[in-house]
Formats: C-alpha cells, sequence, structure tokens
C-alpha cells in the first residue's frame, strides 16, 4: 500500500521543526529513521497530513559522554552498538539494541524514536526505564525534561504533547554499576514476549541499589519494585534471585495477546528476571 497524501518538509533548526509541530499539532509526524512510522504510513494506520523530516537538523546526531550520556535524536540504533561511548557509560543499552529486529533496521532507526513510539515491547524502552534515563522534549513554549518512567502512558503512547519534539535521551552515569538485558521471543528479531532489564550496584558485598524493569507485560515498560526492594540490602546469591524473580510479579497482571497468553507471561517473568541478575552479578 501507499500512504495517503501529506505534505513533506525538511527541517533545517530544531527552532523550525518546533513552529512547525506548533502550526500543525496532531497532523503532524515528526521523520527520524523512518523505521516505525513509515511502515504505519504505508497501511494507513496513521495519516499524517504534514511529515517534518529531521534529518537535516545539524547536531542531533551526536553521542556524547560527560557525566552522563547524551544521544541526540537522530542517533542510529546501530551507532549506538558501536560507540565506545556507551560501551563504557551504557552496555546495557548495547545487549538490549542488539535485539532489536534487524541489523538493517537498526542502521536506520533511531533510539530517540524508538523511545518516542512507546512501544511496550521495545527493548530500548525498557533499558532506559531501568537506567532512570530522561528525555528532553522541546516545542515553541520551551524546554522540559521528561523522566522515563513519567514518558511511558499507554501502549504506543507517551506524555509529549502534540507540538513536542524529543531533541535528545540523557542516561545518568552509573559508576561501578553491573547490568543485563533477558528476553523471551519466538525467534531472534521478533518482539519479545516479556523481556527484564536490570542495573544493580553492588558495594561490600551487597546490594546498595537495583533497578528492575520489565517491558512486553503491560501496556508500557514498569518498574518490578516490588523486586527492587527485595534486592536492596541483600547480599547477591541464588536464593535471592529466586525471591527477586517472584517478587517481580507481585501486583502485576501480564497482558494476553496473540503472542503470548498472560499465564505464560506470568510464569516466565522470575524466570527472566532471575538469569538477568545472575549474569549482571556474573560480570
Amino acid at each position: 500500500m501507499k500512504p495517503a497524501p501529506f505534505q513533506y518538509v525538511v527541517a533545517s533548526s530544531i527552532d523550525e521543526a518546533v513552529v512547525l509541530l506548533a502550526e500543525h499539532g496532531a497532523e503532524a509526524k515528526v521523520l527520524a529513521g523512518g523505521q516505525s512510522l513509515v511502515p504505519l504510513m504505508n497501511m494507513r494506520r496513521i495519516r499524517p497530513s504534514v511529515v517534518v523530516d529531521l534529518n537535516m537538523v545539524a547536531g542531533l546526531d551526536d553521542i556524547v559522554a560527560n557525566g552522563e550520556l547524551r544521544i541526540g535524536a537522530l542517533v542510529r540504533q546501530l551507532a549506538v552498538e558501536r560507540s565506545e561511548a556507551v560501551a563504557a557509560h551504557a552496555p546495557l543499552l548495547i545487549e538490549a539494541g542488539r535485539l532489536v529486529a534487524t541489523p538493517g533496521i537498526r542502521s536506520r532507526g533511531t533510539v530517540v524514536g524508538s523511545l518516542a513510539f512507546a512501544d511496550p515491547a521495545g527493548e530500548l524502552p525498557t533499558a532506559m526505564l531501568a537506567m532512570d534515563a530522561r528525555l528532553i522534549a522541546r516545542s515553541v513554549r520551551g524546554e522540559r525534561e521528561i523522566a522515563a518512567r513519567d514518558f511511558f502512558v499507554g501502549e504506543f503512547r507517551s506524555s509529549l504533547a502534540p507540538d513536542e519534539l524529543v531533541t535528545e535521551a540523557r542516561v545518568p552515569a552509573w559508576p561501578g554499576a553491573v547490568a543485563a538485558f533477558e528476553e523471551v521471543s519466538r525467534r531472534f528479531g521478533l518482539h519479545p514476549m516479556a523481556s527484564a532489564a536490570v542495573v544493580l550496584r553492588v558495594e561490600d558485598d551487597r546490594i546498595h541499589e537495583a533497578r528492575v524493569s520489565l517491558g512486553a507485560v503491560a501496556e508500557t515498560p514498569v518498574r518490578a519494585e516490588h523486586a527492587e526492594r527485595v534486592l536492596v540490602g541483600e547480599e547477591p546469591t541464588q536464593e535471592l534471585f529466586h525471591a527477586a524473580g517472584q517478587a517481580a510479579i507481585e501486583g502485576l497482571t501480564p497482558i494476553g495477546d496473540p503472542h503470548a497468553s498472560s499465564e505464560y507471561r506470568r510464569q516466565v517473568v522470575p524466570v527472566i528476571v532471575c538469569r538477568a541478575l545472575r549474569r549482571a552479578i556474573a560480570r
């Protein structure tokens, strides 16, 4: 299929882009990598009247590590995989990113675009949630910072206003932390039926900080706060990891869909959380 007719505008600056978004509101869509947007337009599931292309905007394709990791809106997923700065600062992003679709898609798809798409099964949103990432949104009204846990509000829905543009993602430093990402899917490259990202900081043989996030089990990526509370202050052991895995499903009623039933997800979440914790500590 072909998309419905639309006006195509190449923005030359962030200011021009946000003016266009302010003018057209919900009728406008932003094009960065286009790996989510274009298929939806071709299937006519969305019909924007204006497409604002960001690819000529200078400075949005930078990865900067200076106390925190900053990833611009045009940084491709494959560039993150190959970045020494990301490997040193946030290796969890590389591990999660390599599970996204195929290298061909990742060569065009952007990290920020994946976050803005707000797919509840997306590996990158799940990883960013575990790392306490923030997103920077610009509009004609100015700039605001949105925590990842406040950004994802529903299935393919974020807290962005129609006239806002995400210009970068910021990942705080986790000095001395270890992390791991686990998922279960029918085959490599497909959306996961369930995923888990963990970040741990261990000092004096005790877990001082813990972040556990789950993907593909709810309408948004979610933090498994019950599991985090089980972990903090304890010595990392196999028994503790098993208990944290069981705690991860407390208060959680997983979604059911054609990919996996709610009961299957409920059974697999403790397993992948436990696996992720073991792998993180082994590092």
